[in-house]
């Protein structure tokens, strides 16, 4: 009895090991046979999927593979899995989706493939009778006119997903296999900007740029990247965002085969960059605000889809283009952050070629205002903005790489027209606060170096020490300045910001001095509305002072200044120039323009000796002609004064003109106000230099 009883506890065993396999294969069977049955019978061809059974019949099959993988363990395959595979059913879907019969079924099958490719634990996408169907699936995402964009994008994604988690799968998705590499050669890539920039006004889409760049690309110039920039227009939010998060996923691949793979044997690069020059093409030159797009606020790319629900609308085109371009500006700064290095040069080199050396080097050298205008206010916000350390070394090889485009836009720093001046002074400065070291040599150390704006004398320090006491005897003769506008470095007890302070090194008082001695006491007007003096400076001097020492720690500058080189090799003495930024600065500086006294202010704050000694100390030995920024402001400061001798009740218009600039006068009749609102601004700017030169003594002492 008791074996009787064993051996039905077996027979039990096995028909419940054995029966629900069979009744799932079976029940798998039915449900397919269901659909290929609809084919048969049905002879209604304009009824929608979604009043059918097939929806169901699809979902049931895809409940009974997952179940199965769930009941069996990852390491074997099913039976309901091998009917899949045997029977090429996910290529007979794919044919069913290709003919849209009945009309919604490209969707239905997006959505299954979608869903075995995420639910399914065990890896499919390697074997041929699963990514061939996948191949022919993402061709039908790029067809002119596809429908089912939501669906489409969430079988992207779900695929990028999958080669994101098993690499090596990219090769099976961009149908490369033993294709030879197809790169574009870089006379060919020349060709493509210089094309893509005389289309500036209907410019190719980004997969026609990578077609006409390489006629025999691998199948995935027009299956996958393809697709996902196609959707990254869709109006539908879910949609577009979702393929932006698959381009993420693509580009974030680790180095070594599959980075290595998507920069040399597919046009990823040249697609994004080209979708940046489209982008920039839709900009309507004519209409846009120049000072809107100069201090155009942080876009993140994430923020489009969350601004009005499911569609994406602004209120004005032009907003919109705007919006647009920096979004993707912003996306394609993001995606550099985790993508691979190789891939990261691509895409920079690609951005620099495309977009830089095409339309917007022919936008710079327009002889439009307007365009002029929009394109350096552009470049304004995106210098400000750019993040990758790749992506701002070709915005600086760009801009200031290249003699004759440097020149130009430094000279438009002192242009006929004040608007572009201030245009291209808020480059210069958006340039001297970013980390990359070449900026500064560029515009102001490569000329300076050699140290000839030094007369022979004042390369011993004998010579300075004499010609300081000399400086000094001339101001205390100058019948304009007063002794009494000369003080000393604030202490404790005069300023609670300068309390924080330690006392700078004996010699710092007296460049504090010089610069504070330049107005006379008959110029001032800061103390007539009780404003304080330069230690109202010293917080933001020590602010700005800090940033700028922290941006070149990285760039190893002396701590000493170099031997000066003032005779060159025929035995000449060396003719100096100052170089085209410092020129443009000090022959505009008599215009007092408050956005070049910043750049001025923000060149004078960085450690380097060199402009530590040519723009805050006073007592220089000059060689002639040559200028420094103390020389430039006595001359400057002298002719104010003698043209201020003609303007009766001076201290009364001057609080007029100062109560103007802050904004408690509204009243545009005032007599002489260019001139007063000089006056007033060269005497904040030469407080301002003080606190600077006071606070970098400080933090040397330090």
């Amino acid at each position: 009895m008791e074996t009787f009883s064993k051996l039905t506890s077996l027979l039990m065993n096995a028909l419940e090991t054995r029966e629900p396999t069979v009744e799932l294969l079976d029940s798998f069977i039915d449900h397919w046979k269901s659909i290929t049955n609809y084919y048969i019978k049905t002879t209604d061809d304009s009824r929608p999927v979604r009043q059918t059974d097939i929806p169901w019949h699809l979902k049931q099959m895809l409940d009974i593979l997952v179940y199965e993988e769930k009941e069996q363990g990852v390491e074997e395959t099913g039976s309901c899995l091998e009917y899949l595979l045997h029977h090429k059913i996910l290529e007979t879907l794919c044919t069913l989706g290709k003919a849209q019969y009945p009309p919604g079924m490209v969707q239905q099958v997006l959505v299954f493939f979608s869903k075995l490719l995420s639910d399914m634990q065990k890896p499919l996408l390697h074997l041929v009778k699963v990514y061939r169907p996948v191949q022919n699936l993402i061709r039908l995402c790029v067809l002119p006119g596809a429908d089912g964009e939501k669906e489409a994008a969430q079988f992207l994604l779900v695929v990028c997903a999958v080669v994101k988690r098993d690499p090596h799968t990219l090769r099976y998705i961009l149908e490369i296999l033993d294709q030879p590499a197809a790169r574009t050669p870089a006379s060919d890539q020349s060709q493509l900007g210089i094309e893509a920039s005389n289309r500036s006004t209907e410019p190719p889409s980004p997969a026609d740029q990578a077609d006409s760049a390489s006629g025999s690309a691998v199948q995935s110039e027009s299956s996958l990247l393809s697709a996902l920039l196609r959707l990254t227009k869709s109006q539908k939010g879910s949609a577009c965002l979702k393929a932006y998060q698959s381009l993420q996923l693509l580009s974030s691949l680790r180095s070594g085969a599959p980075g290595e793979l998507l920069c040399d044997r597919t046009q990823l690069g040249e697609l994004l960059a080209g979708r940046l020059l489209q982008l920039y093409s839709l900009l309507p030159m004519d209409s846009l605000d120049p000072g809107a797009i100069r201090t155009w606020t942080h876009t993140p790319w994430s923020s489009q889809f969350s601004r009005s629900g499911s569609n994406l609308k602004l209120e004005s085109p032009d907003c919109d283009h705007l919006t647009n371009f920096f979004s993707w500006f912003d996306f394609l700064d993001h995606l550099m952050i985790d993508a691979p290095e190789v891939l990261v040069v691509k895409v920079a080199d690609c951005v620099h070629r495309l977009w830089l050396l095409g339309p917007v080097q022919l936008h710079l050298q327009r002889t439009c205002e307007q365009v002029i205008l929009v394109t350096t206010s552009l470049l304004c916000a995106v210098v400000r903005l750019v993040q990758n350390s790749l992506l701002l070394d070709r915005l600086v090889r760009f801009l200031l790489g290249t003699h004759t485009l440097t020149r130009l836009l430094l000279q438009r720093c002192d242009h006929i027209s004040d608007q572009i001046s201030m245009a291209s002074l808020s480059l210069v400065e958006e340039l001297l606060q970013k980390p990359h070291g070449d900026i500064l040599d560029v515009l102001a150390l490569s000329s300076l170096k050699s140290r000839s704006y030094l007369s022979p004398p004042a390369a011993g320090q004998d010579d300075r020490h004499t010609e300081s006491n000399e400086d000094s005897d001339g101001l205390e003769d100058d019948p304009f300045i007063s002794d009494s506008w000369c003080l000393p470095p604030p202490s404790s007890s005069s300023s609670s910001s300068s309390s924080l302070l330690p006392s700078p090194a004996k010699g710092s008082a007296d460049i504090v001095n010089s610069f504070l001695c330049l107005v006379p006491v008959q110029a001032r007007s800061a103390q007539l509305l009780q404003e304080g003096g330069y230690e109202s400076y010293i917080f933001d001097a020590h602010k700005l002072v800090a940033e700028c020492q922290s941006l070149s720690l990285p760039w190893d500058w002396p701590l000493t200044l170099p031997h000066p080189s003032s005779s060159s090799s025929s035995g000449e003495s060396e003719e100096f120039f100052e170089g085209h930024l410092l020129k443009v600065l000090f022959d505009r500086l008599g215009r007092a323009l408050e956005q070049l006294t910043a750049v001025l202010s923000r060149l004078s704050a960085f450690s380097h000796p060199l402009l530590q000694e040519y723009l805050l100390d006073p007592y220089i030995h000059l060689s002639h002609p040559s200028r420094s920024l103390f020389s430039v402001l006595v001359r400057l400061m002298g002719e104010l004064i003698q043209r201020i001798q003609q303007v009766s009740c001076l201290s009364d218009r001057l609080l007029n003109a100062r109560r103007h600039l802050l904004g408690l006068d509204h009243n545009t009749g005032l007599d002489h106000l260019t001139l007063l609102r000089g006056v007033i601004v060269l005497e904040e700017f030469c407080k301002e230099l003080a606190a600077i030169a006071f606070v970098k003594q400080s933090v040397d002492q330090q």
